[in-house]
């Protein structure tokens, strides 16, 4: 954070701190002039706005006095140029059409996200939608089909899973009666999930074989995933209609544009690396 010693002489204009009514400013509003160079309460703000997180929290009388300092400083020092340097001149064409080109896009995301337009996204993604299945399955994890052959046996001759489980399973799980909890389709290995989906409620599965061992399955239940409400996906809906409207927005432009692109091999794309011709 730049030091907040007041540097302002003579050639600042005196302000009205305490007495000025905060209701009164504008962006225009001058709060000091540097050898005949106005600042503006404007670039203060937007100073402040662009200041690292952790600055952001600091009292506000802090960071009037160091916002502006830093402000008087960089005018002090800019006034040594008469003019703008070739790579000061490019740094700002590209910042001035970079900021243009993002407030076009703040202006067509405000148009564009309306409460109409995320109903009809969410309506179109979920309302004809047909809902997911969710499992709720427990599995005992062994090294052999042999192994895993004994564990069925044990529990056809009436074992309890949980307990085999928690004696017997290798997997993480184990501890916990082989539970996995509830998953949904694609949570699973392609095998493991094959099996799950092919079982009744309460049916205890042959052995089934991953990367990870020999597993002896049961499903304790199966329910339907309900949809998600509007509001829990109402900032991925709003990702979207953006995207769409902008993609939609340069589409149309491009389509009435004059562009004109080098030939290819024009030009040897590592000389984007070469920063000396800013200079030039």
């Amino acid at each position: 954070m730049l030091k907040t010693t007041t540097i302002l002489a003579a050639g600042l204009i005196a302000f009205a701190s305490g007495a000025a009514s905060a209701q009164d400013a504008s962006r225009d509003t001058v709060i000091a002039v540097v050898n005949g160079s106005e600042i503006t309460l404007g670039e203060m703000i937007v100073t402040r706005a662009q200041l690292p997180s952790q600055y952001q929290q600091l009292p506000d009388d802090i960071l009037w006095e160091g916002v502006l300092d830093q402000i008087v400083q960089q005018e002090l020092l800019a006034g040594q140029l008469s003019e703008p340097t070739s790579q000061i001149a490019i740094l700002l064409s590209t910042q001035k059409r970079s900021l243009m080109a993002a407030e076009v896009i703040d202006r067509l995301t405000n148009q564009a996200i309306t409460d109409e337009a995320l109903e009809a996204a969410y309506n179109a993604r979920f309302a004809d939608a047909a809902l997911e299945e969710e499992f709720n399955a427990a599995h005992i994890l062994v090294d052999t089909l042999e192994e895993a052959q004994a564990v069925v046996a044990r529990l056809g001759d009436g074992a309890d899973f949980a307990e085999t489980a928690r004696e017997i399973s290798t997997g993480p799980s184990g501890p916990n009666g082989g539970d996995l909890g509830w998953f949904g389709v694609g949570m699973m290995v392609p095998e493991f999930e094959a099996a799950v989906i092919a079982l009744e409620v309460g049916q205890v599965s042959e052995p089934v074989q991953t990367q990870f061992g020999w597993h002896v399955i049961i499903l304790n239940d199966k329910r339907q995933k309900a949809a998600p409400t509007l509001e829990q996906v109402r900032d991925e809906l709003a990702a979207q209609i953006q995207q769409e409207a902008i993609a939609k927005a340069l589409e149309d432009l491009a389509a009435s544009a004059s562009i004109t692109r080098p030939e290819p091999g024009a030009f040897d794309p590592a000389i984007l690396k070469n920063v000396d011709l800013l200079s030039k």
